[in-house]
């Protein structure tokens, strides 16, 4: 498996697979050809189908277009068999195409294609399923999080702090600010309403109602075109860091503390990606959602002192109970039913570190049996309940 920075991303929402790949396909695309006079920019699939409201067209555009004219095909109803997100660029001179590349972005802000596929996969980590990592750590007496840093070495911490230290600068952002959502749905931003009705409360209520403003603090900022982290996606990147900043501004955790509870967190959503994907466009949104899930689920109970099994147990209960779930966006937009999603999710992450602290952590399904069902799944749902806005509330919501 590839290392933790592959997972754990910095940029600009809202969507990791149609905006942030997208754009590093550009860079690299000019890289190759900077001395072009026009570019075009063929989009297929998925890509094409809700780029729009990803903002993919701006993304590409904001690096192509100080350098050349730069054109935007869009073909929905093409795809191309790599994945749904297909890209073709192609550099012009006098009129004709003398350079052309087509790369697909796979989920999280990465980019593969037929060829470059195993060369871009660095092995950092010599195990990719929890199974083998967990008989790994009893064997050894060690966590989850001596094993990325066994693979990774110490600097990863370093890395991780600045992945913390972004989480927490987006959370406290987006609780500070108000307005609608740009893209024409006219959704208004919830989260600092969330967080004032919180502090009314008491008991569980208050902390569910916090839980609920980081997520979708997260979640809007992310919406808006904001600085976020892929954990594992742009439309997921709510989950994780909610769980975590609500336990450390409510139990004290130390920061050390909250670092390991993240590279357990990416352990989990690494052996996902590795092994099945976190692209909704390929999996639908049980491969962000239900993925951001198991990864705080894992998070949380590595806070609270879980065993290896209770881990792994935690975060089998998140993925588990998203599975089947769609990608569906109204226009496209990563705002409905996404922003919900993350702050529904974050609290069931807790519920699922809850139940797996209450046993013993044994479990009749592992979690990689459910990251297989969780790929079967995905790839027998039709195209239209995969981020093509063709289907499920896309279609049944007036707008």
């Amino acid at each position: 498996m590839e290392s933790l920075r592959k997972l754990f991303k910095i940029g600009n929402g809202p969507s990791s697979s149609h905006t942030i790949g997208p754009k590093r396909a550009a860079e690299q695309f000019l890289q190759r050809c900077p001395d072009a006079e026009a570019f075009r920019v063929t989009l297929y699939g998925s890509l094409a189908a809700t780029g729009k409201g990803h903002l993919t067209d701006k993304a590409i555009e904001s690096v192509l277009q100080p350098v050349a004219p730069t054109e935007i095909v869009w073909q929905p109803d093409v795809v191309l068999p790599f994945h749904p997100n297909g890209m073709r660029f192609e550099a012009l001179r006098s009129g004709q195409v003398y350079d052309e590349w087509v790369i697909y972005s796979v989920g999280g802000g990465a980019l593969a294609n037929e060829y470059t596929k195993p060369v871009e996969k660095e092995r950092v980590y010599t195990m990719s399923t929890i199974s083998e990592i967990k008989e790994y750590c009893y064997r050894e007496g060690k966590t989850y999080w001596e094993y990325v840093e066994d693979c990774e070495g110490k600097d990863i911490w370093d890395y991780l702090d600045n992945i913390w230290t972004v989480m927490c600068n987006t959370i406290e952002r987006g609780l500070n600010n108000d307005g609608v959502l740009p893209g024409g749905l006219k959704v208004s931003r919830k989260a600092s309403t969330y967080f004032v009705k919180s502090q009314s409360f008491t008991g569980s209520l208050a902390t569910r109602a916090k839980i609920y403003a980081y997520a979708l603090a997260v979640a809007e900022e992310n919406a808006s075109g904001g600085l976020v982290v892929t954990a594992p996606t742009c439309g997921s990147s709510g989950v994780l860091p909610a769980v975590l900043y609500h336990l450390t501004t409510s139990r004290d955790f130390s920061r050390v503390r909250v670092l390991r509870a993240l590279a357990t967190a990416g352990l989990f959503g690494n052996v996902v990606k590795n092994n099945s994907s976190i692209s909704g466009a390929e999996v639908g949104c049980q491969g962000e959602i239900g993925v951001a899930c198991a990864m705080a689920a894992a998070a949380a109970c590595q806070l609270f002192g879980g065993t290896p099994a209770q881990i792994e147990y935690a975060a089998e209960m998140g993925l588990e109970h998203h599975l089947g779930l769609t990608c569906d966006p109204v226009c496209g937009l990563v705002q409905v039913p996404c922003i919900e999603r993350n702050a529904i999710a974050a609290a069931r992450a807790l519920d699922a570190n809850t139940y797996a602290t209450l046993s013993d952590g044994t479990h009749l399904v592992s979690f990689d049996k459910v990251v297989d069902v969780m790929h079967e799944t995905g790839h027998n749902l039709p195209s239209l309940y995969r981020e093509t806005s063709e289907g499920g509330l896309a279609k049944k919501v007036e707008r």
